[in-house]
C-alpha cells in the first residue's frame, strides 16, 4: 500500500508518494505564479492549483506502487479565501495569506469584544475573517453569491472527494473556529457576517475527510478505495513530519518566512504576544508559533540588490560565529506578525559607514532574522511552551554559519535531520496513511538526527547584549509583554 502527500505551497505544489514504512517512493512538483493586481495584494487562480496536481500525479503514476494507492492527505499555505458559488464555481481569485489589503477590517475585528477569546489569536491582516469583510465592503456582488468559503487545502480536499470539508489546524487560521472547542464559533461568524452553512465540515486532519471520487481513480489508475485526509496547514503537517505533536517538541524554519513552532498538550492561548494557537492535525494537541515574514526572503532581497547569489553572500563568512556586527539590520521588509503585528512596520540597516562591506550587511541580515526568532522564542516562552531544543529545518538551515548563530542567539541545542524527507509534504502523506486506518501516535515518529549546532557559550552574552539593542533601535516596535 502506498499513499499521497500533497503540499500545495505559495510556488508552487509538490506531491509524494509514501510506502507503508515510510519510505519516499518519488516525488513531483509543479509551479505556478502568484499575482499582485495591486500593492499588497496577492491572488492566485485556483485552477492553477488542479492543473498542478494533475500535473504531477501524471508524473508519479509511472511508479511502482502507485497503482496500491490508499491514502491521500493534503496541506496548504493558510489563510486564503477560495469564494465558491451555489454551483461550486470559484467566484474570484484567491486572496493569499500574504495579502494585506483587509489591513483595516483585521483592526475592526480585533478590537470588537469577545473575538480573542474565542479564537485564541489576534484577527493578523492576513487571516481569513477580514478578508470576506473587504469583499463585502468592496465586491458587494460577490460577497451576496458566496454559499462556501474554503481554503487552499481545502479546496484540493473538495476537487478529490467532492465534499466540502477541512481540518482543525488549518481552519484555526480563519478567526471563525473556536480554537479550543475546535468547532466553529456562531459569535465569531457573525462578527464578520458570516453563517456556518458558508463553512466546510470539519473533521480532525488524521481522520477520513472522504474518498476520492469515481472519476478521479478511473484516471488515475486506481482500483481499490482510496482514503482522503483532513489534512492540515502547511506548519502542522511539517510538524507532522518531523513528529513534533507533544510538549517539548518543535522545530524553526527558515524559509521564506520564518517559524518557531512548539507543540502543545493543551489549549494556553495568549494573543497579546502575537503567538499563532492553532489546532494540531491530531486529536487533543495545539501548536503555538511565532511567525516573521521575511527570514531567508530577507537574504534574497540582499542577493537582489548586490547582485550576488545566497550562498555567494553566505560563504565569506566561513563557519566560525563571529562577535555581533556594527552594522544592524530590521528585517521588516513585508511588516511584521509576531510579536509586533503591524503590517505597515518596515525593515532598515543602521550603522552604516564608508567602511561597511558587503560581508558587514550580510551579517547583518543573518543576525537581523535571528533576533526575529528570538522574539519568537520570548514571546513562546510567555505562553508556557517548553523549549529546550529544536529541529532546524528549511532552506536556510543549509548556512552552517547561520544555525550557529540562531542556535547562540537563542541559546538553544539545534537539531539537524539525516538526509530524507521530514516536510509538509511527508506530514501530508502521513495524514492520509492514518485516514486510511493506521494509528498516528504510531505514523508520526521523529527524524533520525544527524548532528546537532549547540550555542557557542563564549559568544552568547555578546549577542544577548545585541539583541537587547536590536530591541531598543526601532521606536515603533513595542517590548513583548
Amino acid at each position: 500500500m502506498t499513499y499521497l502527500g500533497i503540499d500545495l505551497g505559495t510556488s508552487g505544489l509538490r506531491a509524494l508518494l509514501m510506502g507503508q514504512d515510510g519510505t519516499v517512493l518519488g516525488s513531483a512538483e509543479r509551479h505556478y505564479q502568484v499575482a499582485h493586481p495591486h500593492p499588497g495584494w496577492a491572488e492566485q487562480d485556483p485552477a492553477d492549483w488542479i492543473a498542478a496536481l494533475d500535473g504531477a500525479v501524471n508524473e508519479l503514476r509511472a511508479l511502482p506502487g502507485f497503482d496500491g494507492l490508499r491514502g491521500i492527505g493534503v496541506a496548504g499555505h493558510m489563510h486564503g479565501a477560495t469564494l465558491l458559488d451555489t454551483d461550486n464555481r470559484v467566484l474570484r481569485p484567491c486572496i493569499l495569506w500574504n495579502d494585506t489589503r483587509s489591513s483595516a477590517e483585521a483592526a475592526t475585528l480585533d478590537g470588537t469584544e469577545g473575538v480573542r477569546e474565542a479564537s485564541g489569536n489576534i484577527v493578523f491582516p492576513g487571516f481569513t475573517a477580514p478578508k470576506l469583510l473587504w469583499v463585502e465592503r468592496h465586491e458587494a456582488e460577490v460577497f451576496a453569491r458566496v454559499a462556501k468559503v474554503l481554503l487552499p487545502a481545502a479546496y484540493l480536499n473538495f476537487y478529490l472527494t467532492g465534499t466540502h470539508v477541512a481540518d482543525m489546524s488549518d481552519s484555526a487560521g480563519t478567526s471563525w473556529l473556536d480554537t479550543g472547542a475546535r468547532d466553529w464559533s456562531e459569535a465569531l461568524l457573525e462578527a464578520s457576517h458570516m453563517r456556518r452553512d458558508q463553512m466546510p465540515h470539519l473533521v480532525e486532519g488524521c481522520a477520513e475527510a472522504g474518498t476520492l471520487r469515481a472519476e478521479l481513480a478511473e484516471q488515475w489508475g486506481l482500483a481499490g478505495p482510496v482514503s482522503v485526509a483532513g489534512g492540515a496547514g502547511d506548519n502542522a503537517a511539517a510538524a507532522c513530519g518531523i513528529g513534533a505533536l507533544s510538549e517539548g517538541q518543535g522545530f524553526v524554519s527558515l524559509g521564506t518566512s520564518g517559524v518557531l513552532l512548539a507543540a502543545r498538550d493543551g489549549y494556553a492561548p495568549d494573543p497579546a504576544t502575537a503567538v499563532h494557537t492553532f489546532c494540531h492535525a491530531v486529536p487533543d494537541r495545539w501548536y503555538q508559533m511565532g511567525v516573521m515574514l521575511s527570514a531567508t526572503d530577507s537574504l534574497n532581497w540582499l542577493s537582489r540588490i548586490t547582485g550576488a547569489t545566497p550562498a555567494e553572500l553566505t560563504a565569506p563568512l566561513g563557519e566560525t560565529l563571529q562577535a555581533p556586527g556594527a552594522v544592524r539590520f530590521l528585517p521588516y521588509l513585508s511588516g511584521e506578525r509576531t510579536p509586533h503585528n503591524d503590517a505597515a512596520i518596515r525593515g532598515s540597516f543602521t550603522g552604516l559607514s564608508a567602511g561597511t562591506s558587503r560581508d558587514d550587511m550580510t551579517r547583518a541580515v543573518l543576525e537581523g532574522v535571528a533576533f526575529g526568532l528570538r522574539d519568537s522564542f520570548e514571546a513562546l516562552k510567555q505562553t508556557g511552551a517548553q523549549i529546550d531544543r529544536l529541529i532546524a529545518i528549511g532552506g536556510g538551515s543549509r548556512s552552517e554559519y547561520w544555525l550557529k548563530l540562531i542556535a547562540t542567539v537563542l541559546d538553544l541545542p539545534l537539531d539537524l535531520p539525516a538526509e530524507g524527507e521530514f516536510g509538509a509534504a511527508l506530514g501530508a502523506a502521513r495524514l492520509g496513511q492514518c485516514a486510511a486506518g493506521a494509528d498516528w501516535q504510531a505514523v508520526m515518529t521523529p527524524p533520525e538526527i544527524a548532528r546537532t549546532v549547540s550555542p557557542d557559550t563564549a559568544q552568547t552574552a555578546a549577542y544577548d547584549s545585541a539583541y537587547a539593542a536590536f530591541r531598543a533601535a526601532y521606536p515603533g516596535i513595542r517590548a513583548v509583554q
